[in-house]
């Protein structure tokens, strides 16, 4: 299995033939999407994972290569939402520039079959050629449900197999059958048309016939999983269990991670320390010290923080908790417009607000979708997570408080639930300004509950390290270098005083930008390191490094860049900043997913102006009031 592009025994030139994986949400398609083509495509215990459809390559045993596509969930053709849309148009044939496919894998959780049945009998009337994977078959046998597979089989009229997605080899049998299956050129697909009501209904009727025939369930198969969401989903005491859960996802984050960051951060300080002992001072030099060191290395720090954080993101996901919230959320959302539904986009934009964005596909009223999208950003993505480690291990003491708590753990996860609550706030006076929106019923599966899967976790971890890496080595390398070329050229005429950055067009640039920015208490080195934190946030970071190295004079060019903020700037600049990050105009790539995803330029237009007043506005009242309170 891989996803190799090639193939031994294929002709070159000839078109592999197409196999789609169709489901409904959360059966664990996508998870044997990679299982079978070698790709990363992110997994979870919830429900709308997978937006748009995923494209892979698989080589069976005997080297025969297939074109695997892996469609967005959904539970009927009838199709209400746009990631619904996609799945409808490609098994139909009716998606611009793509043949139907040769083959559907319906993907069903063997533990959950009625749920999927309803898809698998809508699609078989179209008489295109289709095999049954019955995944998750282990868990569906732990729970002491028996499938009469030959039964099913006869009833269904197509071959079923059995696949468990998350296990190494749990494919085998499916890759047995594809390996001997070919396309029927006499086949003639029947055009799809909507189903009505009175279809819906006979439809439901045979399925729960085909239940009956082929399913034995043990009695109290849902005991251990609802006495859990008793509390889980209990008004008082699910909230409570929620806020416990965020709040302890922000200690950790401090608490675990300085070890680690201090090894990181030893290492950087050292190869600094060790490329300016052996190389002689000149252009070549500050660019290895003061640009890529002094930047990027600023910036690798603040991985095992990140990976932490993933790390209970990763596995509130697998263990099937996140849909729970989302019911838990949905009245409280619904008090500003919105419905649980918006509570997974949002959530997803913790990491960051891309995919968050197009999570939002799974909205089926366009309203609802919008709000969503444009309240996205002020989620806290992973990406402003090492301006506020910066900040809050500069200024804020670390303490314990109240004999348990850690004092920066408090001040992050403050951060996080500002950026919550704004977000909330955008949506309530949406709501008053458009008028009030018809509440849409939440109708979510609620998947069983698991021990979160340590592949999986370790297959996320990996991803979100090399993605990370992937940026430092990248957009924010560049970035840095370019920073540090214009930060050193024009260099200062023979017998200037002062820093020669101050004389470099970067200098010059500051300057002018200081006046926009004085108000709100940022300097002139903060004002140029959030121009390249348009590309990517973290960019501020390795930019105020960079900015401040080349600043620097004497003994101050070897220090950290922590202790030198915080004895350079104020308690109320570095408070000023925190809020602006709270709000912070978005990155350009959120800005053309916003484009993309809504088809309007404008709507990408009025998300930067206002998270830019909103920031603006944030941080004056803030730096005027630490001020006035002599900070």
């Amino acid at each position: 299995m891989t996803a190799s592009m090639s193939s031994p025994g294929v002709p070159a030139g000839l078109a592999p033939d197409q196999l789609a994986l169709l489901g409904h949400p959360n059966s664990g398609k996508t998870a044997l999407f990679n299982l079978l083509t070698g790709s990363r495509q992110k997994v979870a215990n919830y429900a709308g994972v997978t937006v748009d459809r995923k494209e892979g390559v698989l080589l069976t045993p005997s080297g025969r290569r297939l074109r695997v596509l892996d469609l967005p969930g959904a539970y009927s053709l009838n199709a209400l939402s746009a990631d619904e849309s996609v799945t409808r148009d490609v098994v139909t044939g009716k998606r611009a520039g793509e043949a139907l496919p040769d083959l559907l894998v319906c993907v069903v959780n063997a533990a959950n079959l009625q749920l999927g049945l309803r898809m698998v009998l809508e699609t078989r009337a179209m008489r295109v050629p289709m095999v049954l994977a019955l995944n998750m078959s282990d868990a569906a046998r732990s729970a002491g449900i028996r499938i009469d597979r030959e039964r099913l089989q006869a009833e269904l009229g197509m071959p079923v197999v059995e696949t468990v997605g998350i296990q190494k080899g749990g494919a085998a049998e499916l890759l047995r059958f594809l390996d001997g299956w070919r396309p029927a050129a006499e086949t003639k697909p029947q055009p799809w048309e909507p189903h009505g009501l009175e279809q819906v209904l006979q439809t439901q009727v045979e399925v729960q016939r085909i239940m009956r025939l082929a399913v034995t369930e043990p009695e109290g198969l849902l005991r251990r999983d609802d006495a859990i969401d008793r509390v889980v989903l209990h008004p008082l005491w699910g909230m409570l269990l929620l806020a416990a859960t965020m709040f302890l996802m922000f200690q950790a984050v401090f608490s675990w991670a300085q070890v680690p960051m201090d090894a990181i951060n030893g290492v950087v300080d050292g190869l600094g320390q060790w490329v300016s002992a052996h190389m002689a001072e000149g252009a070549l030099r500050s660019l290895l010290v003061n640009g890529i060191i002094a930047g990027a290395g600023g910036v690798l720090v603040f991985l095992p923080q990140i990976l932490i954080l993933f790390f209970f993101i990763l596995a509130l996901e697998d263990s099937g908790y996140l849909p729970r919230a989302a019911f838990l959320l949905d009245r409280v959302m619904g008090t500003v417009g919105l419905s649980g539904r918006s509570f997974i986009p949002l959530l997803s934009s913790f990491a960051c607000a891309v995919p968050g964005i197009m999570a939002t596909r799974t909205i089926t009223h366009w309203r609802e979708r919008l709000v969503t999208i444009m309240i996205a950003p002020l989620m806290t993505c992973s990406a402003r997570l090492p301006v506020y480690a910066l900040l809050i291990a500069a200024f804020i003491p670390s303490k314990t408080v109240a004999g348990v708590f850690n004092l920066q753990g408090l001040v992050m996860f403050a951060l996080y639930v500002g950026g919550i609550v704004s977000a909330m706030a955008v949506a309530w006076v949406l709501k008053l300004w458009r008028g009030k929106l018809a509440p849409t019923p939440l109708i979510m599966e609620l998947p069983a509950y698991r021990w979160p899967s340590v592949r999986n976790l370790a297959v996320g971890l990996l991803e979100r390290a090399r993605i990370f890496l992937r940026r430092v080595g990248g957009i924010i390398l560049s970035l840095t270098i370019l920073l540090w070329f214009l930060s050193t050229y024009p260099a200062a005429p023979a017998g200037s005083a002062g820093p020669a950055i101050a004389y470099s067009l970067v200098g010059r640039i500051g300057s002018l930008l200081e006046v926009v920015f004085a108000p709100i208490g940022f300097t002139w080195q903060i004002a140029v390191a959030l121009v390249p934190g348009m590309a990517a946030r973290e960019v501020v970071v390795s930019s105020l490094g960079t900015v401040y190295a080349l600043s620097a004079t004497g003994d101050d060019t070897a220090a950290q860049l922590g202790p030198l903020i915080a004895q350079q700037w104020t308690l109320a600049t570095a408070l000023s900043l925190l809020v602006w990050f709270i709000f912070a105009p978005q990155c350009l790539s959120t800005l053309a997913t916003v484009r993309r995803e809504t088809g309007s330029s404008r709507l990408a237009l009025v998300m930067t102006v206002y998270l830019f007043a909103l920031a603006y506005a944030g941080s004056f009242i803030t730096y005027r009031i630490a001020l006035a309170m002599g900070a």
